[in-house]
């Protein structure tokens, strides 16, 4: 008996210790999180939150504006128009794939972030064309979010240069092994139509995510998702070329970036920082355990709706939440005349907030 049970606990020891996985975590020092604290005192302003029914898909990630019309991309693929006079939902077109961030080019054109297929431009009446789906050679397997300058350039993130979304089950899946790895597989990248070329702006980023052009198209903001932060890159002026750290320490962890009104930008944030998650991240012994075990052990995400403003210094404007999290693992948001529609990672629906309930001017 002594024997049969030194078998087992030297088989589970040594499985722990070495079966293969995935990842190869790197070792870094998370900054200790200040939680719900200052500009992120927590609050329920997203607790009335109203919920715009999809039938038969979900996840609207991606959002975007044309003619006054919503545009959403969602987790099976399609793009559907919403008209918010009318409330009539129509299915534009599947991409077949992953289609994540919405831009709009000067052409009313939707640009599409497809984490599987590249990319895309779709018109109006729906027909897809591919721009790009590789660099240097190699295929872009995770393109997540983008943003266009006046000029015409795509700005676009490129999450993870290992994990693949198609390759590794998934966007949500193959973004938990980035992140838990941590070894700066992200590219801010730059996509110019008019020769078709395009160019690394920074790497080296964990979990390259949300990506925003000012106005007078002075700068690029890209979400680091994995670090919690907000990158800042001048494209014009004496800091051109440079980036700085916008905003640090976020209370959760940040998704998309979508520019507002009245010089807002606004931020997602999927879910509040894990304590565990963050003690292990200079043990990357203990960060590859985890990953063998059964994902009933691992940490889980906790539902907590979150979305906040900032302007173009990082310096947080309003901060929107809902602790119970009944419109959960919010991406971003979009703003009309009256309303403010927030995207969703895994949500059943759209989900919408008066701006005059919400304090937003």
């Amino acid at each position: 008996m002594l024997k049969a049970s030194l078998v087992v606990i030297t088989t589970l020891f040594t499985y722990l210790l070495f079966w293969p996985v995935a990842i190869d975590p790197v070792s870094w020092d998370a900054p200790v999180s200040q939680g719900y604290t200052g500009s992120f005192q927590q609050n329920d302003l997203l607790k009335d939150i109203e919920e715009i029914e999809l039938s038969d898909t979900h996840g609207p990630e991606g959002l975007a504006l044309i003619n006054g019309e919503i545009y959403m991309a969602t987790r099976e693929g399609w793009i559907l128009r919403y008209n918010e006079s009318t409330g009539v939902i129509t299915k534009v077109v599947n991409t077949l794939g992953s289609p994540l961030g919405l831009a709009v080019d000067a052409n009313n054109n939707l640009i599409i972030a497809d984490a599987y297929k590249g990319l895309l431009s779709m018109s109006l009446d729906g027909e897809l064309t591919l721009l790009t789906n590789s660099y240097d050679g190699l295929p872009l397997e995770y393109i997540d979010d983008l943003d266009i300058t006046a000029d015409g350039k795509i700005y676009f993130s490129d999450a993870s240069g290992k994990f693949g979304a198609e390759k590794y089950g998934g966007t949500y899946p193959s973004s938990l092994l980035d992140i838990l790895e941590h070894g700066g597989h992200g590219r801010l990248l730059v996509y110019n139509p008019a020769d078709q070329t395009t160019h690394v702006v920074i790497d080296g980023l964990n979990f390259a995510n949300g990506v925003a052009t000012a106005e007078d198209s002075s700068f690029v903001f890209v979400v680091e998702t994995g670090s919690y932060r907000i990158h800042k890159y001048w494209l014009q002026g004496e800091k051109a070329g440079t980036s700085d750290i916008l905003i640090d320490n976020l209370p959760g962890f940040p998704d998309n970036i979508v520019r507002g009104r009245a010089g807002r930008f606004w931020v997602g944030l999927v879910s509040p920082r894990n304590k565990e998650l963050d003690t292990m991240s200079s043990v990357p012994l203990m960060r590859k355990i985890l990953q063998r075990l059964p994902k009933s052990m691992s940490p889980a995400a906790q539902a907590y709706s979150h979305v906040f403003a900032m302007d173009k210094d990082g310096n947080v404007l309003t901060s929107l939440q809902d602790p119970k999290g009944m419109y959960h693992t919010n991406t971003g948001a979009v703003e009309t005349d009256d309303w403010l529609y927030i995207s969703s990672l895994h949500a059943a629906n759209l989900g919408r907030i008066s701006k005059k309930r919400a304090g937003i001017q």
